[in-house]
């Protein structure tokens, strides 16, 4: 590897929910010298700090991250922002002679970053505003039919990822009368390929599901429901990007009194449970066979022995 290739190279340490991507990427700072990328859909969001399980203040004064607290919860950050401040972050962080650790269980962000995503085409800003407005007020069983009419090949994955992301993938069939899914197919990409080098962590079902029932719990005794209504108080609501994710409008059926606490735990389990699956089967088609996959009940520091060793054998690959 070329010094240039060097300087524009990352470590990502990526897995489902509650396989210790945080606790590996702490324990990677203690033996060289790192700064933290987060790659957390929720985690760019100001104020959603428990029901992220953002990393403790503590460890962020020890440790610089970055990627944490960009955006206010009624904004969006989309895959293609997150690429761009990673090039961003990684130039500098290099710069600094330290190493980029991307750490987080965003798959498609990761994919932004190892495949560039298509450059935009050019939309009228007050045009989009328009008709983000007339979407967000639409329910999400229209929206999905809309999807599926104007852009049946992203369907499924539009209509998986809720109502801002079903309203993206209309935005652009709309604004531009060529659907999302062949812009990301047919256009060139915005910028080049940055290497990096991949680690998985895997779990075994039964403990993934114990780790995040433990998780679930935890959120609630830091105080989930209180983080909730403070951002009601705010003025976010349920439509917000923010708040549409796993763990908040849970806590916002029990604040609005359609569900007991316990209820709505037991709806935070299952729906964590249901996406740490679906992380699970996307690592496993999307990345490429050489990303290094280590067992995530492994001793710590037997994970950063791996890690290590991998990072150190893309270093000095020819």
């Amino acid at each position: 590897m070329s010094p240039r290739d060097r300087l524009t190279s990352f470590l990502a340490v990526t897995g489902p929910t509650a396989s210790g991507k945080t606790d590996l990427s702490l324990a990677l700072a203690e033996q060289f010298d790192i700064e933290i990328i987060s790659m957390d859909s929720r985690q760019v969001y100001q104020g959603m700090d428990i029901g992220t399980d953002k990393v403790l203040a503590e460890d962020r004064q020890r440790v610089p991250h970055h990627g944490l607290d960009l955006v206010r919860p009624d904004e969006r950050y989309s895959a293609g922002q997150f690429a761009r401040d990673v090039r961003v972050w990684v130039g500098e962080i290099s710069g600094r002679g330290r190493i980029p650790v991307i750490v987080g269980g965003t798959g498609f962000f990761l994919k932004a970053v190892m495949e560039p995503v298509f450059a935009e085409p050019t939309m009228d800003a007050a045009r989009v505003e328009g008709v983000r407005r007339y979407l967000k007020g639409q329910d999400p069983a229209v929206l999905a039919k809309w999807v599926q009419r104007l852009d049946p090949e992203r369907a499924r994955l539009a209509i998986e990822g809720g109502p801002q992301r079903m309203s993206r993938t209309l935005e652009v069939a709309l604004l531009t009368g060529v659907p999302l899914s062949r812009w990301h197919r047919e256009a060139p990409a915005e910028a080049e390929v940055i290497g990096g080098t991949v680690v998985v962590l895997e779990l075994p079902r039964e403990e993934m599901d114990r780790r995040i029932d433990d998780r679930v719990n935890r959120m609630v005794e830091r105080g989930l429901l209180e983080e909730v209504r403070g951002l009601l108080n705010a003025g976010y609501g349920g439509d917000a990007p923010g708040m549409t994710g796993t763990g908040y409008r849970e806590a916002m059926r029990h604040l609005q009194g359609k569900a007991t606490l316990e209820e709505a735990m037991e709806d935070i389990r299952a729906n964590t449970r249901r996406y740490a699956r679906r992380q699970i089967t996307w690592f496993r088609n999307q990345l490429p066979d050489s990303v290094l996959r280590i067992d995530a009940t492994a001793p710590i520091a037997d994970q950063v022995r791996l890690t290590l060793a991998a990072w150190s054998a893309a270093m000095e690959a020819p």
